[in-house]
């Protein structure tokens, strides 16, 4: 009998016993994907079937406690291993997957996930840095080359992209995101999970995205990392939910749930999120798997009193697959006896593994990723690296530029170059970083030594990232008084922020400051190039420091971006994808709030408002310079009057006024002025991004349509309602110009 059911296995599996059955294109059609599935899971007994919903990692990176288990190898022979996570490499993915081919009963492939955030070994910007370009094709780019260097790498699956809307930079994982906004998070979210995934999943370069964290998650109260979060239905869908369902609408195949709770309830057991809204609501089709341990997390959360329970909570409210929290694998069979989860539900769950698996083609050949040949002449391709370099110069953001210090003549004397930054390989890679290496970085000395002459760069360290150390002061200021030009990389370090990396002050750490603002002293010109992962207040060095460049943490091609800007070889274009404060005592702080029924005025007194600072931020949402000036006039409405079923168009005319070419990025904000409920005084509804000659003038033009005017009512329906609007075209979310119209 047992020799019967291996060789039907065999058979359905597309697995002989001497040779695997290549195919270079799975028949990957829906129905055909679920008929392979059900065929699989009819062979499976009850421990298989509960085996596929458990994923542990490997020996690689860990990215959160590491819990008790098993040991892997002996798991994976057990059929009790659907999927490893942190297992690199094509040659160690490879021996991995040998152990489940060969040596389990079914001889069901592994799924073999990791962190490919922001690229695998050609780093990118950091996401937030990214969606400063904001670039779609920019975006889906870099994600496309981070799925084809990891697939050549053995992987199969990204835990990206992180859609969160986050209105707290003192929350560390702010970085990971796209910044404050959902239309902008929206937008960057769907090009992510094309860019993952591709066109089609039996590609050998494509790989699974995971929208996560699924959801709430950017909302942590006080900034701090895992904490609570609580916020009105109305909130949760206008504002953090919208990513995640353009990433459903976009087809991503895979769910996150998050560590918070949400009103109560931890989104890892909240029924509401992924069982009605998700699965039911949205008609998900694809896998949710928990955050790491987020299952057995629920019980100091409060609301479980043990992991039968929290298997329990996990289970019904729909999260399918337990990522090292080792809960169902313990727990599930118990639940199952006791009539808590039916083996329907199982089945169900496990039908949504397997698919993924049928989808990536693993059944045709298990091994298809895991090529050595293959993944050396993949990664680090010079065109990798070029895209690179174009992604991190679009992401730069010019946020000051007083008596154009910036450009630089590339036929400068000497720069003084000072900073912890300056020379930080390491450091320009940043948080989640993949694979990759300080020493395939060019750092910012680095360039600039090429470029000018390492005779012509003088360097000084002056300090740390974040220490109270002054012992480099003298040399920094000695280099500072010999040169004719002073570049200040400051900043953050590269693990300042990303997971568990809150920070109660978001000043520029340690002594950086106290040291900008002595060179800023002697009055010559100057450049603050910042590195950071978080808006940062710069209410100081903004006061005295002449230019400001955001470098967020630019990647492995670093220097390169950064010297074709500074020199003015590229013409920074980027508009800020988050809020800068004033004051921390500002956060959260956001372009698209709500109005009271007092306004701020800091002319009246029982108005909305500080005593000690402006209500407004330091920098706007959608803010960057260039180095040219443009200018917007002739705002033209199609109708003044429209219905819901016209979209409304709008025009505007762009002139560049200055004296080089730019790229210019329109930005189109509307206002529902009076609403069944409250309405945000702005909220962004298009871009688009315009190159002009100098001089030149283009007219750019928005279709705005009935979904862009909709909201959920009082009753919690999503629709229209008639009245008035405004319209608003600008240069970023507080300089534009206006017009009006009503909806009938």
């Amino acid at each position: 009998m047992k020799k019967i059911i291996f060789l039907a296995a065999m058979s359905i599996l597309g697995i002989t016993a001497c040779k695997t059955v290549v195919k270079e294109t799975p028949d990957n059609s829906e129905k055909e994907v679920m008929k392979k599935a059900d065929s699989v899971l009819a062979l499976m007994t009850l421990d298989e079937k509960i085996g596929q919903l458990n994923q542990f990692s490997g020996d690689g990176e860990l990215t959160g406690p590491v819990a008790l288990r098993p040991d892997l190898l002996q798991s994976i022979r057990d059929g009790k291993v659907g999927s490893m996570l942190n297992i690199n490499g094509a040659d160690y993915t490879r021996k991995i997957q040998k152990i489940a081919i060969e040596e389990s009963r079914l001889k069901i492939p592994l799924i073999f996930g990791y962190d490919v955030i922001h690229g695998y070994k050609t780093i990118f910007p950091i996401p937030l840095g990214e969606a400063a370009s904001w670039d779609i094709e920019v975006a889906e780019r870099s994600a496309r080359i981070g799925a084809t260097e990891a697939a050549a790498a053995g992987q199969h699956w990204t835990f990206a992209p992180m859609v969160d809307i986050a209105r707290d930079p003192r929350w560390g994982r702010i970085m990971e995101g796209s910044g404050e906004d959902p239309y902008l998070g929206s937008r960057l979210a769907e090009a992510r999970v094309k860019g993952f995934q591709g066109k089609n999943l039996a590609d050998i370069t494509t790989i699974l995205a995971c929208a996560k964290h699924y959801a709430g998650y950017g909302n942590a109260q006080a900034g701090r990392d895992y904490y609570t979060t609580d916020m009105s239905d109305n909130t949760l869908r206008e504002i953090y939910l919208p990513p995640f369902k353009a990433a459903a609408k976009a087809g991503v195949e895979t769910f996150m749930s998050a560590f918070n709770d949400l009103n109560g309830v931890p989104a890892t057991g909240n029924k509401y999120l992924i069982h009605d809204i998700l699965k039911t609501e949205w008609a998900f089709k694809g896998m949710v798997v928990s955050d790491w341990g987020s299952i057995s997390e629920m019980i100091p959360h409060g609301i479980v009193a043990n992991k039968y329970e929290a298997g329990d909570l996990a289970f019904n409210a729909g999260v399918d697959m337990d990522m090292e929290g080792n809960v169902y694998l313990t727990e599930m069979k118990n639940l199952l006896k006791d009539g808590n989860i039916t083996e329907a539900q199982i089945d169900e769950s496990v039908r949504r593994v397997l698919r993924l698996k049928f989808l990536l083609g693993l059944f045709e050949d298990p091994y298809r990723y895991s090529n050595t040949e293959r993944e050396s002449q993949t990664l680090l391709k010079p065109e990798f690296l070029a895209e690179a370099r174009d992604a991190a110069r679009k992401s730069f953001v010019l946020l000051k530029n007083e008596n154009q210090v910036l450009p630089l003549n590339i036929s400068v004397k000497s720069v003084a170059l000072i900073g912890p930054a300056a020379d930080a390989a390491d450091d320009m890679i940043g948080n989640w970083s993949g694979r990759g290496e300080g020493k395939h970085v060019i750092t910012l000395k680095k360039e600039l030594e090429t470029r000018l002459g390492a005779g012509k760069v003088l360097y000084a360290k002056g300090a740390n990232f974040n220490d109270s150390d002054k012992s480099g002061f003298a040399a920094a200021m000695a280099a500072a008084r010999r040169a004719d030009i002073i570049i200040a990389a400051c900043g953050e370090a590269g693990m300042m922020s990303g997971e568990s990396m809150s920070r109660a002050d978001i000043s520029i750490p340690g002594v950086q400051e106290e040291l900008i603002l002595e060179m800023a002293k002697l009055g010559k010109p100057m450049v603050l190039v910042l590195f950071n992962g978080r808006p940062l207040i710069l209410t100081k060095v903004n006061t005295f420091v002449p230019a400001i460049l955001e470098a967020w943490i630019p990647g492995t091609m670093t220097g390169p971006a950064l010297c074709d800007v500074l020199f003015g070889e590229y013409n920074p274009s980027g508009k800020l994808p988050v809020t800068f404060p004033y004051s921390v005592g500002q956060i959260p702080i956001y372009y698209n709030h709500k109005n009271s029924g007092r306004p701020g005025s800091q002319e009246q007194k029982f108005t909305s408002r500080y005593l000690d600072v402006p209500n407004d931020p330091l920098f706007p949402f959608g803010y960057g310079l260039s180095y040219t000036q443009f200018a917007y006039n002739n705002l033209i409405l199609s109708e003044s009057i429209v219905s819901d079923i016209h979209p409304l168009e709008v025009r505007v005319d762009i002139k560049n006024t200055g004296l080089v070419a730019g790229t210019e990025t329109v930005q189109l904000y509307i206002r529902d002025l009076v609403g069944s409920v409250t309405r945000p005084v702005k909220e962004l509804k298009g871009f688009t991004k315009v190159m002009l000659k100098a001089g030149e003038v283009q007219t750019v033009s928005f279709k705005v349509a009935k979904e862009d005017l909709s909201f959920y009512n009082r009753e919690g329906v999503w629709g229209t309602e008639p009245g008035k609007f405004k319209v608003f075209v600008g240069t970023n979310s507080q300089n534009t110009i206006e017009a009006g119209f009503e909806l009938k």
